[in-house]
């Protein structure tokens, strides 16, 4: 069997992009059992409540959702199980220290599979207050409106 190549994006987190100021993007391996990897690679995955944290000087991944393989036996993983990432040591104190300060989150952005292996896209972030977010949302509205009525006075001149 060919080994794969490229990226194919299993799950993205949009929700952490609107709920977020994404500081520093990480990619992270994953410590996966085999009825996880085939879940995955079904297409099957939320990231929605996931974050990560520290114990024990490792950086685990909780929350995220990986439902139950479904041709899985006895054999088959717990859904919202601890699954440990992997980073080079100097990542992993480098998200540490930010980690500390106040205010400041570890969030999954995306899972996704590089080259035939599972890796995740985390991200240090600090949590927007709600006027951010519909600050964010108004900029968003007034950028597409624009890009609308540009588009039609390019249409009617045509």
């Amino acid at each position: 069997m060919a080994r794969e190549s490229g990226r194919k994006v299993v799950a993205s987190n949009r929700k952490a992009r609107h709920d977020y100021h994404i500081e520093d993007v990480y990619e992270a391996g994953l410590v996966l059992t085999g009825t996880e990897v085939k879940a995955l690679r079904a297409g099957r995955c939320s990231l929605v409540d996931g974050f990560a944290q520290f114990s024990g000087g490792e950086l685990w991944l909780e929350g995220v959702h990986i439902p139950e393989y479904t041709q899985g036996t006895w054999t088959n993983h717990a859904p919202r199980r601890r699954r440990k990432l992997l980073l080079h040591a100097e990542e992993l104190a480098k998200i540490l220290k930010h980690s500390e300060q106040k205010g400041r989150t570890i969030v999954p952005l995306s899972l996704y599979f590089k080259d035939g292996r599972a890796k995740v896209e985390i991200a240090l972030a600090l949590g927007k207050r709600e006027y951010d977010k519909r600050y964010a949302l108004r900029e968003r509205q007034d950028r597409l409106e624009a890009e609308r009525a540009m588009s039609a006075s390019l249409k009617s001149h045509a």
